[in-house]
């Protein structure tokens, strides 16, 4: 069978959505030698560049769609004909989105509802969107893909899908996210400008839903706390959306001098950020998965995490969770790990072990189920 997925989120610099699309494609593949996979997406948009990665497997391809004026109205218009066209026996989209007609079996993936339970931290305009389209999708899709029981609880409440249409599948960390040994992180970490000495981290897009106002403010608490210490919170992210408030607290901040904002970084740079700092830290204020909480946990790092459904679920008791509006419990957590080496150690010994319990391959092997139902839906009409 040829199945189509939505290469979309390979046409930017990787993020969440683009790492789960590159690694389930893969996975896929390789679970399913007998199936061919196909990356498609429109000339509207950038050339995929893999870079460095490792060769895909012969029987995952790519294909940037020629579009024309009608075609580049891609979701309605010229995807669903270049599917008719195709023969793609399933379409997945990865990414909230599928083709809104057509007869191939479509299975969609929903990451997250933030546009729907906070909107506050979304721009308007995006919002709208959303609003609008994804109750459309989830229609047309056979099946509905989330990536923890807390976002398939949420899709069923919200959205009203029935539930036996939704199917959690767990994502994983990628194999490149593992524990350093020794000084290998030093080069790395000097190139960043992070150095030497203790260091919190957190990863992602800056925004508001990261909550970094949260944490900031509890570095500064624990500053005061110690003031003989050179600890320094480190940030590696792009700069996202409604991201000013951040900015400003920071620029007044009189520890401003103790924060290090990376940009985008490299995987070999985020890994050795997370085998390096003295914790990680997810302040999240929601989470449909939470990938970076993983792939810290796989590279050894003690993980600080915000009490959110879905990282509840994702690090099962090898986290300290605390309330995400807690700037007071998140300093005394902070206080307690920093001046407690044999805990820290407990909890990177207790991530690496929930670590080592997901896997790409378990990804697929559950997706290639949710296809097999999802085909069967189809045939009973």
């Amino acid at each position: 069978m040829l199945i189509g997925l939505d290469a979309i989120p390979l046409t930017e610099p990787r993020a969440g959505v683009g790492h789960y699309t590159y690694e389930l494609a893969r996975a896929l593949a390789e679970a399913a030698p007998g199936d061919e996979f196909e990356l498609v997406y429109p000339s509207s948009y950038p050339s995929i560049n893999f870079g460095g990665r490792e060769r895909p497997p012969a029987n995952l391809k790519e294909e940037r769609v020629r579009v024309g004026a009608l075609g580049r109205r891609w979701w309605s218009a010229g995807l669903p004909r270049y599917a008719a066209r195709r023969g793609f026996g399933l379409f997945h989209g990865t990414n909230y989105e599928v083709p809104l007609w057509g007869a191939t079996t479509r299975v969609v993936t929903v990451h997250d509802l933030s546009l729907f339970k906070h909107p506050e931290t979304h721009e308007q305009r995006r919002v709208w969107r959303a609003r609008r389209r994804l109750p459309l999708m989830t229609r047309a899709a056979a099946a509905v893909v989330t990536p923890t029981e807390a976002v398939r609880r949420e899709l069923c409440e919200w959205l009203r899908v029935a539930p036996s249409k939704v199917f959690a599948v767990h994502e994983a960390a990628r194999a490149c996210f593992r524990p350093l040994e020794g000084g290998e992180a030093e080069g790395v970490l000097r190139g960043l400008g992070v150095g030497d000495g203790e260091f919190l981290l957190a990863v992602g897009t800056i925004e508001p839903r990261k909550n970094l106002l949260t944490l900031l403010r509890a570095f500064e608490e624990v500053l005061r706390a110690r003031p003989s210490s050179n600890l320094r919170l480190v940030v590696a992210g792009g700069r996202g959306w409604l991201s000013g408030p951040l900015f400003e607290l920071l620029e007044k901040s009189p520890f401003k001098g103790r924060v290090v904002l990376t940009g985008y970084v490299s995987d070999e740079q985020l890994r050795a950020l997370y085998a390096a700092c003295a914790l990680f830290v997810y302040p999240s204020l929601y989470e449909g998965f939470g990938l970076p909480p993983l792939e810290a946990m796989s590279c050894g790092a003690a993980v600080v995490a915000g009490d959110t459904p879905a990282v509840a679920e994702v690090t099962a008791f090898a986290a300290r969770l605390f309330d995400p509006l807690d700037v007071d419990g998140l300093t005394r957590i902070l206080l307690e790990l920093l001046d407690h080496e044999p805990a820290r150690r407990a909890l990177s010994e207790a991530g690496l072990r929930r670590a080592a319990q997901f896997s790409w391959t378990r990804t697929a092997r559950a997706t290639l189920d949710v296809y097999a139902e999802a085909l069967k839906r189809k045939e009973k009409g």
